[in-house]
């Protein structure tokens, strides 16, 4: 049967809009921008009230993207506008003179978009700020007037934060938690498994196969390249650093579940009491979950679940059942620390919880920090020529203080049309800008000859103010779902129907639309192909090898450390600031369209070993004492010997990485199984003490750790 063309349409905008999302916002922006535009101009007739409430409104309804369900949107909303009310009055101030105008438009162009750094809020914000500052730094130089714009830019964002709560409110979008507590839910069913498969029940290693890709398929859902930018959980702040934590402590989970469930002779190799162990883990990760969720009732434990004293029964273990011995407590210990970092991030201020004490260093540092004091700490991590995001901010204040001292030197009739292309049509890379260069203007000529054609047929005032609802839920609505080219066409109509309304104008104001869409996009392509061309391509090659260096380091001294040889602090800090760099390069990249010559490279499985290796070094720092596989130092000497090895192959890695070609899997590092078997031979010889299963721990991560160095340097499915 065939269907209605209503039911296409509709269900052809579902794809697009999922939850209609785009039809909400346009819904609401067109109600709002209506309201204030024909209450200042025709109510009040104030043309810069009028102005600056219309251009609030939009700014914060459009160009704004931020994270969180209506009521946290409204909250940031509001707490912006201090912030734009600065913009506004030193754009008024700076007015003055092109030279001070673009000087400014320098510094602020770099300070807002830099604040990114900040997390996903300050990012979502940031082109909507940048707004504030570039529409008040143009001519008139009419100081007499901030009182004027700044009520009219208080007025718009004050309205769009009611309508965030009051108009069609946007259903809760799925955020970070409950992608966290559905990844901890399939790991909690594979840690059920688990325990069935160590007492033999029939069925269960099938069971735990299938098991455990659910939850690596879950688990992928949480990493930072697969979430929106609003979903991730980039911020200094106390709550996404431990949101962080959490995410790495179920990636180690899996990790060391998947570990154990390869285990040859594994079925029937433990007793109840390691079955009941992982069982106890199943539960302790819902317990964390709902509390992630805050489902109503859910409290989090007193004490998170953490290794117990191992029963007598592991004395007369052999070298599988101390393998599985090793494993077990490694997991347990993980899940510990998810509980523990899911406490903090959802703990009130001031109050984070228990928190493990172990006789390392405390991977909870941040806890008890002052916000002040984490932000400063991020941002000063990013103050280096190869963060992407210092790249980022540097490209676009270069490329709009340009396009501002253009705009004033030539003296364009609607300079701010200038920025405001550049600032809507440059991405990170240069080929990425010019893939918007054609529909751009293309669609700015289309939009540009129907609004002139409207201006010589209808030339009256209330015609276009007949016409600016509908402007605006086609410049909205319709055009981001119709692509670039129908956008600017639409955002051109709608600039024409509003610019009509303020002064009197003629045809000739759509030509300067085109001209100024024209200038600031060539201005946004020639700051690409100066500044960093490649976009993050350059840098994820360069930052992804310099934390495999760092993390395979962190390696060798985290042994060495065990092992009563070495200080780890310096390495194990290296190791963190390389993420930092590393993974804000992979985040953006996936944004980008993709460069051939870096397709060579899993760079998400690359990041994954640097990951495992780093975090799960932390981890042994974390649960044992400096030199406590000293007592034991033949095998304790071959683990470290054995972690120079793979320090090597983490090095050998690194410089294909840094080259975006691998041409060779490292070399692989053997021993895996003698170290158990030595503390099988020191345990039947008369050894007691519990201490001596982290020889095997610290053997078992080596494993894991040379297996993902195999897989990152595979050849990219």
């Amino acid at each position: 049967m065939r269907r209605r063309p209503a039911e296409e349409l509709r269900d052809r905008l579902r794809r697009r809009d999922p939850g209609y999302r785009l039809v909400r916002r346009a819904a609401r922006l067109t109600v709002v921008a209506s309201l204030v535009f024909y209450g200042c101009r025709y109510g009040l007739g104030d043309v810069t009230l009028a102005t600056y409430a219309l251009f609030g409104t939009v700014a914060t309804g459009s160009f704004a993207q931020l994270p969180g369900p209506p009521a946290e949107r409204a909250r940031t909303l509001l707490a912006a506008l201090p912030v734009a009310w600065s913009l506004v009055a030193v754009g008024t101030v700076l007015a003055v003179s092109t030279a001070a105008a673009s000087a400014g438009m320098l510094v602020v162009g770099f300070a807002v978009a830099f604040a990114g750094v900040g997390g996903p809020r300050l990012v979502g914000l940031a082109n909507a700020l940048q707004l504030f500052y570039i529409l008040a730094c143009f001519p008139p130089y009419q100081p007499d007037t901030l009182p004027a714009r700044l009520a009219g830019v208080t007025l718009g964002v004050v309205l769009v934060a009611l309508a965030e709560v009051s108009l069609w409110p946007d259903p809760a979008p799925v955020g970070f938690p409950q992608r966290l507590a559905a990844a901890a839910g399939g790991l909690a069913d594979l840690a059920d498994a688990l325990a069935d498969v160590l007492v033999a029940g029939p069925g269960a290693a099938e069971e735990a196969a299938r098991r455990q890709a659910r939850a690596a398929r879950l688990l992928d859902g949480v990493r930072m390249s697969r979430l929106p930018v609003t979903a991730r959980p980039t911020g200094a702040g106390r709550r996404d650093r431990a949101w962080r934590d959490a995410a790495a402590a179920v990636h180690e989970v899996l990790a060391v579940a998947g570990s154990l469930a390869s285990r040859p002779g594994l079925p029937g190799s433990g007793d109840a009491d390691l079955a009941d162990a992982l069982r106890r883990c199943a539960a302790s990760l819902r317990r964390a979950a709902d509390v992630a969720l805050r489902r109503p009732g859910a409290v989090a434990v007193d004490e998170p679940e953490r290794a117990t004293a191992l029963p007598p029964s592991w004395r007369a273990a052999g070298p599988v059942r101390l393998r599985v011995d090793a494993a077990v407590r490694t997991l347990v210990d993980q899940v510990g620390t998810f509980a523990t970092a899911v406490q903090i991030a959802t703990g009130p201020r001031g109050r984070h919880g228990p928190r493990p004490s172990g006789p390392g260093p405390d991977p909870f540092w941040y806890a008890g920090r002052s916000a002040w004091s984490l932000y400063r700490r991020q941002f000063r991590a990013h103050l280096t020529a190869r963060s992407v995001y210092l790249e980022g901010a540097v490209r676009l204040a270069v490329a709009l203080a340009a396009a501002r001292v253009i705009a004033g030197v030539v003296n364009l009739q609607h300079g701010f049309w200038v920025l405001l292309a550049t600032l809507s049509l440059m991405r990170a890379s240069a080929s990425d800008t010019r893939t918007t260069l054609r529909p751009a203007l293309v669609g700015t000529l289309a939009g540009g000859a129907a609004g002139g054609l409207l201006l010589l047929v209808s030339p009256e005032r209330q015609a276009y103010a007949a016409l600016l609802p509908l402007a605006l839920a086609l410049a909205f609505g319709l055009g981001p779902l119709l692509g670039l080219g129908w956008a600017q066409a639409l955002l051109t109509l709608l600039l024409i129907v509003v610019f009509a309304q303020l002064n009197p104008s003629s045809w000739q104001l759509a030509g300067a639309r085109v001209v100024d869409v024209a200038i600031g996009a060539v201005v946004g392509v020639l700051a690409g192909l100066l500044l960093w061309p490649r976009g993050s391509g350059g840098e994820l090659r360069r930052n992804a090898g310099a934390y495999l260096l760092a993390s395979g380091r962190a390696v060798a001294r985290t042994v060495e450390a065990l092992a009563g040889t070495a200080d780890p602090r310096g390495a194990v800090d290296a190791a963190r600031r390389a993420e930092a760099l590393a993974t804000a390069s992979l985040v953006q990249y996936h944004g980008e369209r993709h460069d051939p010559r870096l397709s060579h490279v899993d760079w998400d499985a690359v990041l994954a070993a640097a990951h495992r290796a780093s975090h799960g070094g932390q981890a042994l720092l974390a649960d044992h004492r400096p030199g406590a596989l000293a007592p034991w130092p033949g095998p304790a000497a071959a683990l470290a010997a054995r972690a120079t090895r793979l320090c090597e192959g983490y090095a050998d890695l690194a410089r294909q990485v840094s080259r975006a070609r691998v041409d060779r899997p490292p070399a692989p590092v053997d021993g895996t199984g003698d170290v158990a078997r030595q503390v099988h031979g020191l345990v039947r010889d008369g050894e007691d003490r519990p201490g001596v299963l982290s020889l095997v721990e610290v053997d078992g991560w080596l494993a894991d750790l040379d297996g993902h160095l195999r897989r990152a340097a595979a050849t990219p499915p």
